[in-house]
């Protein structure tokens, strides 16, 4: 039965259909690529600026990818490769989208990749992780053009006051984020060890080699995950 579902996931249909929704996104990265250059242009900022926060994102989002590309080869094998592919590179999000396959497969009745993991809960999974980003979509639509507004209230056209404001949300996110798997233990555990002791060294040692400051993330997810494989 597994084979036969997969056999649909995975018909040439599917994967145009979701092909397509992958070239806008291409594209759309080429588009932001171009505005941020010409908008570079514009205000006078350097090249070498430029070319060094391009290589800075770059390399960062190696970490995030290789964990992401891991979890979707695991999806393949339940789900089938297009959805999989097409999920995890609009949302890029490899455990919500995961927990939505399996949340799809329990509102079915089955277990996610079970034996009774048939056609229906196939559909209901594909439907459960579509249904779970829609949110998310509509409120950037609705409500992006609203929030530098809010950001100026809040922060009182006070730069530093920002600056301080956005530093501390963003410790707060990944300090939850980082909570759970500080609680599960384990290979979670060792990874966000590793990956915070790992960042604090490269910080000290980019201090001394100017160069290495830009890696400095991504390497620190490099290692964490290493850790946690090697170690777990």
């Amino acid at each position: 039965m597994k084979a036969e579902i997969l056999k649909i996931a995975n018909e040439f249909g599917v994967w145009a259909v979701a092909s397509l929704a992958i070239i806008v996104v291409a594209i759309q990265a080429v588009m932001f690529t171009k505005l941020a250059n010409n908008t570079a242009n514009k205000i006078g900022m350097e090249k070498s600026i430029c070319k060094k926060a391009f290589r800075t994102g770059l390399v960062t989002a190696i970490g995030p990818s290789v964990a992401v590309f891991i979890v979707m080869v695991g999806m393949m094998s339940v789900i089938g490769g297009p959805i999989s592919w097409l999920r995890l590179s609009i949302i890029g999000s490899a455990p919500t989208e995961l927990t939505a396959a399996k949340v799809g497969a329990e509102a079915a009745g089955v277990s996610f990749g079970g034996a009774d993991y048939g056609l229906n809960a196939l559909a209901t999974s594909w439907w459960t992780m579509a249904l779970n980003g829609a949110g998310w979509l509509l409120v950037v639509g609705l409500f992006t053009h609203k929030l530098e507004n809010i950001r100026q209230k809040v922060g009182g056209n006070d730069i530093k006051w920002l600056a301080v404001l956005s530093g501390a949300a963003m410790l707060g996110v990944f300090g939850y984020l980082n909570s759970g798997d500080v609680v599960k233990g384990g290979g979670n555990l060792v990874a966000v060890i590793m990956g915070a002791i790992s960042m604090m060294l490269l910080i000290k040692i980019a201090e001394k080699v100017p160069k290495l400051k830009e890696y400095t993330l991504g390497i620190a997810m490099l290692i964490g995950m290493t850790a946690a494989i090697l170690f777990s």
